[in-house]
């Protein structure tokens, strides 16, 4: 582009498009979007559940949010950054009402409330079992009006760096090799999904902010705390099509092979995912089923999910449904401030590609959209207030240090402990499209990546020990060996920046001696009091 933009956003989920309509709209800011696909190919319209959000604005039902947000976190939430959640988020849902999202309502016209697992009450907003496609669709409506560039088919490569400041980014997109120059850049490009072999995410949830901020050194904390998604249908097609969290917050029943109930439906996530594993292991297994059968009116509430079981052969009044887990959301990522401000100047964070310290140790059901429509907007404030670079507020106090007294065992603060990854071994030249480390014999991208994921699958997925890990980094290892250093073309560039943040997550969870939230090993399966910590990986 000729012109340099005020504010260039990568992604565009709902992080990243909230961002973008705020920017344009609010603060005239000359906004561009980039993505890879089109605008609405994002992991935000794969969204079933809802948004969670305390919409009455009563207090008590603002801590109670709050409260199950840091029981959910197994201790490594930070408690200022799920306030920002908890007393923003529900302006933000009423924003996106006045946008033109519809959610559904009573018949008396009241929003109406689903209670998902690890919630205490109902405080969920849904639009059918499709919230994401609807969110997703206001947004989209909203920058194609308000936005001074949108590019997509655009896939970035690389940050551009100059005087320590980031001031762009490397791309390729439909005409080939280009350069997008801005005042700040968003990073809001979603999770990496895709490095597991079973997952709920689309092919594009390939981590590539989060690898683009590793090569740059910018801090990056969490990345061992992975969610699955307990109940996604045990079918060959890919993505796993998720059977939302509200089916059993409406009654739904996990069942074994003998038809038993085996765990309480209702719980976080990541115990509900290791129970079913159990159980699967117990009785030889490759899933459990999920019974929906006593759910009246289930074709009206959750059509989406009726019409995927449909074509599937299933009907949910009738059927008992395959289910098993599936990787879902990343909870860590690029260490950011409560104004999404990253350790590199220039650089933002907002959604699932950052470290709010929102999540901590495991999301709780239907926080992801909100983390997005909330930390977007405050990025882009924050750009508009003139502020350029972090603060130690939130989550980047781990990496900053706190004002004062560093936090001791009783503190709700979280202090950051510096992660040695070794060096990756030595890549490939920057050869041709997809050309192998000799640059000459040419790589199956393809075959690469589900190695990849295999592995991943395999030594680092809902449960974990050192020698599967120990198996999963050499192997990443050999993957980043053969790879070209600076591919150009978009599925070994994929491949190279899942690979890349392949290492870093093993790295940490071997790391991580001791089971929290999401991170299970089942040669420390108790939680250690003394790693109430952020492991970070760059920074300054």
């Amino acid at each position: 582009m000729s012109d340099e933009l005020d504010l260039l956003v990568l992604g565009s989920g709902v992080a990243g498009l909230s961002a973008a309509v705020r920017a344009a709209s609010e603060h005239g800011l000359r906004t561009g979007v980039l993505t890879k696909g089109l605008l609405e190919q994002t992991t935000t319209r794969w969204a079933q559940g809802g948004v969670a959000a305390a919409l009455t604005g009563d207090a008590e039902e603002v801590d109670l949010h709050l409260a199950d947000t840091l029981a959910a976190g197994a201790g490594l939430c930070d408690l200022d950054a799920v306030r920002v959640l908890v007393d923003e988020g529900p302006r933000r849902v009423e924003e996106l009402i006045g946008l033109g999202a519809e959610f559904d309502r009573d018949e008396r016209g009241n929003l109406d409330l689903a209670r998902e697992g690890g919630h205490s009450v109902a405080r969920v907003v849904h639009a059918g079992s499709a919230t994401g496609a609807e969110v997703e669709r206001a947004l989209v409506a909203a920058v194609r009006s308000t936005a001074a560039a949108v590019l997509e088919h655009t896939f970035a490569h690389d940050l551009i760096l100059e005087d320590g400041r980031c001031v762009g980014v490397r791309a390729h997109g439909p005409d080939g090799p280009t350069e997008v120059r801005t005042r700040h850049l968003l990073l809001a490009t979603g999770g990496a999904g895709q490095l597991f072999a079973v997952t709920t995410n689309p092919p594009e949830a390939t981590g590539d902010g989060v690898a683009m901020a590793l090569r740059a050194g910018v801090a990056i904390a969490d990345l061992e705390f992975f969610q699955f998604h307990p109940t996604a249908l045990a079918l060959p097609s890919m993505p796993r099509p998720l059977l939302s969290e509200a089916l059993r917050g409406h009654g739904a029943l996990l069942r074994d092979r003998d038809g038993e109930r085996f765990v309480d439906e209702l719980l976080p996530r990541d115990v509900v995912s290791r129970a079913i594993l159990a159980k699967m292991l117990e009785q030889g297994t490759d899933h459990v089923w999920l019974d929906a059968t006593g759910l009246d009116h289930f074709d009206a509430r959750f059509p989406n999910i009726a019409a995927s079981l449909a074509a599937a052969g299933l009907d949910a009044s009738v059927d008992l449904l395959p289910v098993a887990p599936a990787a879902h959301h990343q909870c860590g990522g690029i260490v950011t401030d409560l104004s999404g401000a990253t350790t590199l100047p220039g650089l933002w964070g907002a959604g699932e590609t950052t470290c709010t310290g929102v999540h901590g140790a495991n999301r709780l059901a239907s926080n992801s959209l909100l983390e997005g429509m909330v930390f977007g907007p405050r990025a882009v404030e924050a750009i508009a207030a003139g502020v350029d670079g972090p603060s130690a507020t939130g989550a980047m106090r781990c990496v900053l240090g706190f004002p004062g007294e560093e936090p001791d065992e009783d503190s709700l603060d979280i202090p950051g402990v510096p992660l040695a990854v070794p060096p990756p071994p030595a890549a490939g030249p920057a050869g041709a499209d997809g050309a192998g480390a000799d640059g000459a014999t040419p790589l199956d991208a393809a075959a690469v990546r589900a190695e990849v994921q295999h592995a991943m699958s395999m030594w680092a997925g809902v449960v974990r020990s050192e020698g599967g890990l120990a198996e999963c980094a050499a192997l990443l290892d050999r993957t980043v060996a053969a790879l070209p250093d600076r591919p150009t073309d978009a599925a070994t560039a994929e491949v190279r920046n899942l690979a890349e943040i392949g290492r870093v997550l093993v790295a940490a969870a071997r790391a991580r001696t001791e089971s929290r939230g999401t991170h299970a090993r089942l040669d420390f399966p108790e939680i250690d009091p003394a790693q109430r910590h952020r492991q970070v990986v760059g920074g300054p």
